[in-house]
Protein backbone atom coordinates (compact mmCIF):
# COMPACT_ATOMS: atom_id res chain seq x y z
CA UNK A 1 0.00 0.00 0.00
CA UNK A 2 1.17 3.50 -0.74
CA UNK A 3 1.55 5.56 2.46
CA UNK A 4 -0.28 8.87 2.67
CA UNK A 5 3.03 10.73 2.88
CA UNK A 6 4.19 9.12 -0.35
CA UNK A 7 0.93 10.09 -2.09
CA UNK A 8 1.39 13.70 -1.02
CA UNK A 9 5.05 13.64 -2.06
CA UNK A 10 4.15 12.19 -5.45
CA UNK A 11 1.45 14.81 -6.01
CA UNK A 12 3.73 17.73 -5.18
CA UNK A 13 6.64 16.22 -7.16
CA UNK A 14 4.55 15.88 -10.29
CA UNK A 15 3.27 19.41 -9.96
CA UNK A 16 6.77 20.75 -9.44
CA UNK A 17 8.01 18.81 -12.46
CA UNK A 18 5.48 20.56 -14.65
CA UNK A 19 2.71 17.96 -14.65
CA UNK A 20 -0.48 20.05 -14.49
CA UNK A 21 -3.15 19.23 -11.96
CA UNK A 22 -5.75 19.32 -14.70
CA UNK A 23 -5.07 19.45 -18.41
CA UNK A 24 -7.35 21.86 -20.24
CA UNK A 25 -7.20 21.07 -23.94
CA UNK A 26 -7.49 23.59 -26.70
CA UNK A 27 -11.08 24.25 -27.78
CA UNK A 28 -12.30 21.31 -29.85
CA UNK A 29 -13.55 23.27 -32.86
CA UNK A 30 -13.88 20.15 -35.04
CA UNK A 31 -15.88 18.03 -32.61
CA UNK A 32 -19.61 17.94 -33.23
CA UNK A 33 -21.78 16.08 -30.77
CA UNK A 34 -24.60 14.01 -32.15
CA UNK A 35 -27.26 16.56 -31.19
CA UNK A 36 -25.56 19.26 -33.29
CA UNK A 37 -25.90 17.18 -36.46
CA UNK A 38 -29.61 17.85 -36.87
CA UNK A 39 -29.57 17.04 -40.59
CA UNK A 40 -28.93 13.38 -39.71
CA UNK A 41 -31.94 12.86 -37.45
CA UNK A 42 -34.52 15.60 -38.10
CA UNK A 43 -36.01 13.71 -41.06
CA UNK A 44 -36.79 10.82 -38.69
CA UNK A 45 -38.71 13.19 -36.36
CA UNK A 46 -40.81 15.18 -38.83
CA UNK A 47 -44.50 14.41 -38.44
CA UNK A 48 -43.80 12.03 -35.55
CA UNK A 49 -44.80 12.05 -31.89
CA UNK A 50 -41.45 12.35 -30.15
CA UNK A 51 -40.38 11.36 -26.65
CA UNK A 52 -37.12 12.83 -25.36
CA UNK A 53 -34.87 11.36 -22.67
CA UNK A 54 -32.91 14.49 -21.79
CA UNK A 55 -31.65 16.71 -19.00
CA UNK A 56 -29.77 19.98 -18.58
CA UNK A 57 -26.76 18.65 -20.55
CA UNK A 58 -28.85 18.12 -23.70
CA UNK A 59 -27.74 21.18 -25.62
CA UNK A 60 -26.78 22.38 -29.06
CA UNK A 61 -24.30 25.10 -28.16
CA UNK A 62 -26.08 27.25 -25.57
CA UNK A 63 -29.60 26.19 -26.53
CA UNK A 64 -31.44 23.28 -24.98
CA UNK A 65 -32.22 20.51 -27.45
CA UNK A 66 -35.93 20.64 -26.58
CA UNK A 67 -36.10 24.32 -27.51
CA UNK A 68 -34.08 23.73 -30.69
CA UNK A 69 -36.34 20.96 -31.92
CA UNK A 70 -39.59 22.76 -31.08
CA UNK A 71 -38.28 25.76 -33.03
CA UNK A 72 -37.76 23.39 -35.97
CA UNK A 73 -41.36 22.18 -35.84
CA UNK A 74 -40.82 18.88 -34.03
CA UNK A 75 -43.79 17.65 -31.97
CA UNK A 76 -42.49 16.68 -28.54
CA UNK A 77 -45.09 14.78 -26.56
CA UNK A 78 -43.13 13.75 -23.45
CA UNK A 79 -39.84 14.61 -21.77
CA UNK A 80 -38.47 11.69 -19.72
CA UNK A 81 -36.30 12.93 -16.84
CA UNK A 82 -33.45 10.85 -15.33
CA UNK A 83 -31.80 11.17 -11.89
CA UNK A 84 -31.36 14.85 -10.88
CA UNK A 85 -34.36 15.84 -13.03
CA UNK A 86 -34.89 17.61 -16.33
CA UNK A 87 -33.06 20.72 -15.12
CA UNK A 88 -30.33 18.73 -13.30
CA UNK A 89 -30.88 20.37 -9.93
CA UNK A 90 -32.21 17.52 -7.74
CA UNK A 91 -30.06 16.06 -4.99
CA UNK A 92 -28.32 12.72 -5.52
CA UNK A 93 -30.91 10.00 -4.88
CA UNK A 94 -33.85 12.44 -4.66
CA UNK A 95 -37.01 11.09 -6.26
CA UNK A 96 -38.17 13.02 -9.30
CA UNK A 97 -41.84 13.94 -9.72
CA UNK A 98 -43.91 14.19 -12.88
CA UNK A 99 -44.96 17.63 -14.09
CA UNK A 100 -44.77 20.06 -16.98
CA UNK A 101 -41.92 22.12 -18.30
CA UNK A 102 -42.97 25.72 -17.56
CA UNK A 103 -41.15 27.03 -20.61
CA UNK A 104 -42.64 24.75 -23.27
CA UNK A 105 -45.63 23.16 -21.54
CA UNK A 106 -44.39 19.69 -22.47
CA UNK A 107 -45.26 16.90 -20.02
CA UNK A 108 -42.30 15.68 -17.94
CA UNK A 109 -42.37 12.04 -16.86
CA UNK A 110 -39.91 10.89 -14.22
CA UNK A 111 -37.67 7.87 -14.81
CA UNK A 112 -36.14 8.17 -11.35
CA UNK A 113 -38.64 7.29 -8.69
CA UNK A 114 -41.43 4.75 -8.62
CA UNK A 115 -41.09 4.11 -12.36
CA UNK A 116 -37.69 3.83 -14.04
CA UNK A 117 -39.03 2.71 -17.40
CA UNK A 118 -41.54 4.30 -19.80
CA UNK A 119 -44.90 2.58 -19.39
CA UNK A 120 -46.71 0.79 -22.24
CA UNK A 121 -49.29 3.60 -22.25
CA UNK A 122 -46.56 6.22 -22.58
CA UNK A 123 -44.92 4.26 -25.39
CA UNK A 124 -48.27 3.95 -27.20
CA UNK A 125 -48.47 7.75 -27.34
CA UNK A 126 -45.08 8.02 -29.09
CA UNK A 127 -43.62 7.13 -32.48
CA UNK A 128 -39.92 7.61 -31.71
CA UNK A 129 -37.65 8.30 -28.72
CA UNK A 130 -34.53 10.43 -28.59
CA UNK A 131 -31.78 9.96 -25.96
CA UNK A 132 -29.27 12.77 -25.41
CA UNK A 133 -27.55 12.92 -22.00
CA UNK A 134 -23.90 13.60 -21.18
CA UNK A 135 -22.33 10.60 -19.42
CA UNK A 136 -19.00 10.41 -17.56
CA UNK A 137 -17.97 6.86 -18.46
CA UNK A 138 -18.47 4.92 -15.22
CA UNK A 139 -20.71 1.93 -14.61
CA UNK A 140 -22.30 3.42 -11.49
CA UNK A 141 -23.35 6.74 -13.10
CA UNK A 142 -27.09 6.11 -13.42
CA UNK A 143 -27.81 7.82 -16.74
CA UNK A 144 -26.75 4.63 -18.55
CA UNK A 145 -29.12 2.60 -16.37
CA UNK A 146 -31.93 4.90 -17.46
CA UNK A 147 -30.87 4.34 -21.08
CA UNK A 148 -31.06 0.58 -20.52
CA UNK A 149 -34.66 0.78 -19.31
CA UNK A 150 -35.61 3.06 -22.21
CA UNK A 151 -34.07 0.51 -24.59
CA UNK A 152 -36.14 -2.21 -22.92
CA UNK A 153 -39.33 -0.20 -23.48
CA UNK A 154 -38.40 0.41 -27.12
CA UNK A 155 -37.62 -3.28 -27.63
CA UNK A 156 -40.97 -4.31 -26.17
CA UNK A 157 -42.96 -1.80 -28.23
CA UNK A 158 -40.65 -1.90 -31.27
CA UNK A 159 -40.47 1.88 -31.26
CA UNK A 160 -37.19 3.32 -32.63
CA UNK A 161 -34.62 4.92 -30.33
CA UNK A 162 -32.16 7.51 -31.61
CA UNK A 163 -29.11 8.03 -29.38
CA UNK A 164 -27.35 11.35 -29.94
CA UNK A 165 -23.82 10.51 -28.88
CA UNK A 166 -21.44 12.63 -26.82
CA UNK A 167 -17.74 12.21 -25.89
CA UNK A 168 -16.76 10.24 -22.81
CA UNK A 169 -14.44 12.41 -20.64
CA UNK A 170 -13.08 9.22 -19.02
CA UNK A 171 -13.05 7.20 -22.23
CA UNK A 172 -9.27 6.95 -22.54
CA UNK A 173 -8.82 3.99 -20.17
CA UNK A 174 -10.58 0.85 -18.90
CA UNK A 175 -10.22 -0.30 -15.30
CA UNK A 176 -11.88 -1.76 -12.25
CA UNK A 177 -13.66 -5.02 -11.45
CA UNK A 178 -16.21 -6.32 -13.95
CA UNK A 179 -19.69 -6.54 -12.44
CA UNK A 180 -20.86 -9.98 -11.34
CA UNK A 181 -24.54 -10.67 -12.18
CA UNK A 182 -25.65 -11.17 -8.57
CA UNK A 183 -24.59 -7.59 -7.76
CA UNK A 184 -26.70 -6.05 -10.51
CA UNK A 185 -28.50 -2.88 -9.38
CA UNK A 186 -29.43 0.56 -10.65
CA UNK A 187 -25.81 1.64 -10.00
CA UNK A 188 -24.54 -1.28 -12.07
CA UNK A 189 -26.69 -3.10 -14.61
CA UNK A 190 -24.14 -4.56 -17.03
CA UNK A 191 -21.13 -6.93 -16.81
CA UNK A 192 -18.65 -4.18 -17.62
CA UNK A 193 -15.73 -2.67 -15.68
CA UNK A 194 -16.14 0.34 -13.41
CA UNK A 195 -14.53 2.50 -16.12
CA UNK A 196 -15.81 0.99 -19.36
CA UNK A 197 -14.26 3.11 -22.12
CA UNK A 198 -17.47 3.53 -24.14
CA UNK A 199 -19.68 6.42 -25.16
CA UNK A 200 -23.40 6.01 -24.50
CA UNK A 201 -23.88 5.24 -28.19
CA UNK A 202 -21.30 2.47 -28.12
CA UNK A 203 -22.75 1.08 -24.88
CA UNK A 204 -26.24 1.06 -26.41
CA UNK A 205 -24.84 -1.01 -29.29
CA UNK A 206 -23.26 -3.41 -26.78
CA UNK A 207 -26.50 -3.73 -24.77
CA UNK A 208 -28.29 -4.71 -27.98
CA UNK A 209 -25.55 -6.92 -29.35
CA UNK A 210 -24.88 -8.86 -26.15
CA UNK A 211 -28.54 -9.61 -25.51
CA UNK A 212 -28.70 -7.73 -22.23
CA UNK A 213 -32.29 -6.62 -22.87
CA UNK A 214 -33.45 -10.21 -22.48
CA UNK A 215 -33.91 -13.24 -24.72
CA UNK A 216 -35.01 -12.28 -28.20
CA UNK A 217 -35.26 -8.56 -27.40
CA UNK A 218 -33.57 -5.97 -29.58
CA UNK A 219 -34.10 -2.23 -29.50
CA UNK A 220 -34.53 -0.58 -32.93
CA UNK A 221 -31.45 1.60 -32.47
CA UNK A 222 -29.80 4.42 -34.39
CA UNK A 223 -26.70 6.17 -33.06
CA UNK A 224 -25.66 9.60 -34.35
CA UNK A 225 -21.88 9.57 -33.70
CA UNK A 226 -19.64 12.42 -32.58
CA UNK A 227 -17.46 13.78 -35.39
CA UNK A 228 -13.64 14.09 -35.17
CA UNK A 229 -13.49 12.14 -31.90
CA UNK A 230 -11.42 9.25 -30.61
CA UNK A 231 -11.26 7.79 -27.14
CA UNK A 232 -7.96 9.60 -26.63
CA UNK A 233 -9.46 13.01 -27.47
CA UNK A 234 -9.48 15.23 -24.33
CA UNK A 235 -12.93 16.65 -23.75
CA UNK A 236 -13.87 19.22 -21.11
CA UNK A 237 -17.58 19.05 -20.38
CA UNK A 238 -19.30 22.36 -21.20
CA UNK A 239 -22.00 21.78 -18.55
CA UNK A 240 -21.70 20.08 -15.14
CA UNK A 241 -23.30 16.66 -15.67
CA UNK A 242 -24.84 16.49 -12.17
CA UNK A 243 -24.95 18.69 -9.05
CA UNK A 244 -21.98 17.03 -7.35
CA UNK A 245 -19.63 17.01 -10.33
CA UNK A 246 -19.08 20.77 -10.57
CA UNK A 247 -15.97 20.86 -12.79
CA UNK A 248 -13.60 18.79 -14.89
CA UNK A 249 -11.36 17.87 -11.94
CA UNK A 250 -14.35 16.30 -10.18
CA UNK A 251 -15.37 14.47 -13.37
CA UNK A 252 -11.90 12.96 -13.72
CA UNK A 253 -11.59 12.06 -10.03
CA UNK A 254 -15.10 10.62 -9.77
CA UNK A 255 -14.27 7.08 -11.01
CA UNK A 256 -11.46 6.76 -8.45
CA UNK A 257 -13.25 8.33 -5.47
CA UNK A 258 -16.75 6.88 -5.80
CA UNK A 259 -15.80 3.71 -3.88
CA UNK A 260 -15.57 5.97 -0.80
CA UNK A 261 -19.37 6.37 -1.00
CA UNK A 262 -19.62 2.88 0.45
CA UNK A 263 -17.44 3.80 3.45
CA UNK A 264 -17.29 6.15 6.44
CA UNK A 265 -15.30 8.66 4.34
CA UNK A 266 -16.90 11.78 2.82
CA UNK A 267 -16.19 12.72 -0.80
CA UNK A 268 -17.11 16.34 -0.21
CA UNK A 269 -20.86 16.30 -0.78
CA UNK A 270 -22.14 19.38 1.04
CA UNK A 271 -18.98 21.38 0.27
CA UNK A 272 -17.82 23.44 -2.70
CA UNK A 273 -15.29 20.75 -3.65
CA UNK A 274 -17.49 17.73 -4.30
CA UNK A 275 -15.44 14.71 -5.41
CA UNK A 276 -12.28 16.75 -4.93
CA UNK A 277 -11.83 16.28 -1.17
CA UNK A 278 -11.91 13.16 0.98
CA UNK A 279 -12.03 12.96 4.75
CA UNK A 280 -13.56 11.58 7.93
CA UNK A 281 -13.81 12.78 11.56
CA UNK A 282 -10.46 11.20 12.46
CA UNK A 283 -7.21 13.15 12.40
CA UNK A 284 -5.10 10.30 11.00
CA UNK A 285 -6.61 10.84 7.55
CA UNK A 286 -4.75 14.05 6.75
CA UNK A 287 -4.21 17.75 7.44
CA UNK A 288 -6.97 19.23 5.28
CA UNK A 289 -10.28 19.95 7.04
CA UNK A 290 -13.82 20.52 5.81
CA UNK A 291 -17.36 20.31 7.19
CA UNK A 292 -20.22 19.03 4.98
CA UNK A 293 -23.39 21.10 5.27
CA UNK A 294 -26.90 20.85 3.90
CA UNK A 295 -27.09 22.76 0.59
CA UNK A 296 -28.85 22.65 -2.80
CA UNK A 297 -27.82 19.53 -4.69
CA UNK A 298 -26.56 17.92 -1.48
CA UNK A 299 -29.39 17.65 0.98
CA UNK A 300 -28.47 15.72 4.16
CA UNK A 301 -24.95 14.90 2.98
CA UNK A 302 -22.92 12.15 4.69
CA UNK A 303 -21.17 13.38 7.86
CA UNK A 304 -23.26 16.58 7.81
CA UNK A 305 -22.02 19.10 10.36
CA UNK A 306 -18.96 17.06 11.32
CA UNK A 307 -15.41 18.34 11.00
CA UNK A 308 -13.55 16.00 8.62
CA UNK A 309 -9.82 15.49 8.24
CA UNK A 310 -8.30 14.34 4.99
CA UNK A 311 -6.96 15.51 1.64
CA UNK A 312 -7.72 18.28 -0.83
CA UNK A 313 -7.32 16.81 -4.33
CA UNK A 314 -8.64 19.81 -6.26
CA UNK A 315 -5.18 20.43 -7.71
CA UNK A 316 -3.92 16.84 -7.69
CA UNK A 317 -2.51 15.29 -10.88
CA UNK A 318 -4.83 12.90 -12.67
CA UNK A 319 -3.74 9.49 -13.91
CA UNK A 320 -4.35 8.93 -17.61
CA UNK A 321 -3.97 5.15 -17.46
CA UNK A 322 -6.20 3.81 -14.69
CA UNK A 323 -8.08 4.22 -11.44
CA UNK A 324 -6.16 6.05 -8.71
CA UNK A 325 -6.99 3.75 -5.81
CA UNK A 326 -3.97 4.52 -3.61
CA UNK A 327 -6.16 6.97 -1.68
CA UNK A 328 -8.80 4.31 -1.10
CA UNK A 329 -6.37 1.63 0.09
CA UNK A 330 -4.41 4.09 2.23
CA UNK A 331 -7.51 5.38 4.04
CA UNK A 332 -8.57 1.80 4.73
CA UNK A 333 -5.16 1.00 6.20
CA UNK A 334 -5.36 4.06 8.44
CA UNK A 335 -8.80 3.16 9.81
CA UNK A 336 -8.77 2.58 13.56
CA UNK A 337 -11.41 -0.13 13.19
CA UNK A 338 -11.27 -1.73 9.75
CA UNK A 339 -14.43 -3.73 10.42
CA UNK A 340 -16.40 -0.46 10.49
CA UNK A 341 -14.71 1.22 7.49
CA UNK A 342 -17.32 -0.13 5.05
CA UNK A 343 -20.90 0.97 5.63
CA UNK A 344 -23.55 -1.63 6.35
CA UNK A 345 -26.00 -2.45 3.59
CA UNK A 346 -23.63 -3.64 0.88
CA UNK A 347 -23.17 -0.29 -0.84
CA UNK A 348 -19.50 -0.90 -1.55
CA UNK A 349 -20.31 -4.27 -3.15
CA UNK A 350 -22.89 -2.68 -5.46
CA UNK A 351 -20.44 0.05 -6.47
CA UNK A 352 -17.62 -2.41 -7.07
CA UNK A 353 -19.96 -4.93 -8.71
CA UNK A 354 -18.48 -7.66 -6.51
CA UNK A 355 -17.88 -8.45 -2.86
CA UNK A 356 -14.30 -9.52 -3.61
CA UNK A 357 -12.81 -6.02 -3.29
CA UNK A 358 -14.16 -5.65 0.25
CA UNK A 359 -13.25 -9.19 1.27
CA UNK A 360 -9.75 -8.96 -0.19
CA UNK A 361 -9.06 -5.68 1.60
CA UNK A 362 -10.30 -7.04 4.93
CA UNK A 363 -8.10 -10.11 4.41
CA UNK A 364 -5.05 -7.90 3.87
CA UNK A 365 -4.50 -8.78 0.20
CA UNK A 366 -1.98 -6.31 -1.33
CA UNK A 367 -3.38 -3.63 -3.62
CA UNK A 368 -1.42 -4.80 -6.65
CA UNK A 369 -2.66 -8.36 -6.16
CA UNK A 370 -6.22 -7.05 -6.03
CA UNK A 371 -5.69 -5.12 -9.24
CA UNK A 372 -4.20 -8.16 -10.98
CA UNK A 373 -7.23 -10.23 -10.00
CA UNK A 374 -9.39 -7.97 -12.20
CA UNK A 375 -7.28 -8.40 -15.31
CA UNK A 376 -8.65 -11.64 -16.83
CA UNK A 377 -12.21 -10.27 -16.84
CA UNK A 378 -11.02 -6.88 -18.15
CA UNK A 379 -9.15 -8.57 -21.01
CA UNK A 380 -12.23 -10.58 -21.98
CA UNK A 381 -14.34 -7.42 -21.84
CA UNK A 382 -11.92 -5.54 -24.10
CA UNK A 383 -12.29 -8.20 -26.79
CA UNK A 384 -16.09 -7.92 -26.63
CA UNK A 385 -15.91 -4.13 -26.61
CA UNK A 386 -14.08 -4.06 -29.95
CA UNK A 387 -17.24 -5.20 -31.76
CA UNK A 388 -19.17 -2.10 -30.74
CA UNK A 389 -16.68 0.74 -31.07
CA UNK A 390 -17.60 3.73 -33.20
CA UNK A 391 -14.35 5.57 -32.51
CA UNK A 392 -10.70 4.55 -32.53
Amino acid sequence: MTPLSNILFLSFSLLAAGCPAQTTPEPQTTIQVGAAQTNLYLPSLKGKRVGMVVNHTSRIGQTHLVDSLIARGVTIKTIFAPEHGFRGEATDGEKISNGRDPRTGVMIASLYGQNRKPSPAQMDSLDVLLFDIQDVGTRFYTYISTMHYVMEACAESQKPLIVLDRPNPNGHYIDGPVLEPKFKSFVGMHPIPVVHGLTVGELARMINGEGWLGPGRTCPLTVIPVTSYTHQTPYVLPVRPSPNLPNQQAVLLYPSLCFFEGTVVSVGRGTDKQFQVIGSPYTQYGPYTFTPVDKPGAMNPPLEGKLCYGLDLSQAPISKTGLMLDYFFDFFNRASDKTKFFLAGGGIDRLAGTDQLRLQMIAGVPAETIRKSWQPAINAYKKTRQKYLLYK
